[in-house]
């Protein structure tokens, strides 16, 4: 691969982490807030749970796309690329 190359790849990748932490940041600055005004108007109540529970599988599946899926991207196209070289 050429400098070029890896260095869009690699800037990529920091941009998808740098998106992934934002997005965790936001979810836990705003389920802090919802469970503050859960606690101040109905404590009786914990509907902040709600959102918390559905926004968090949203957070992990992008956590997963982002941390898990690039590896398993690489070792399908290793796996692809010597099976191609046997054929030959």
């Amino acid at each position: 691969m050429n400098d070029d190359r890896v260095q869009r790849r690699a800037r990529q990748r920091a941009g998808a982490k740098l998106g992934f932490y934002i997005h965790l940041t936001v979810y836990l600055l705003v389920n802090s807030l919802l469970l503050a005004i859960n606690l101040q108007t109905s404590p009786e109540r914990l509907w902040f749970f709600w959102s918390l529970c559905g926004w968090g599988v949203g957070i992990v599946c992008h956590g997963l796309s982002v941390f898990v899926g690039p590896g398993i991207m690489q070792r399908m196209t290793e796996r692809e690329l010597e099976n191609e070289r046997e054929k030959k």
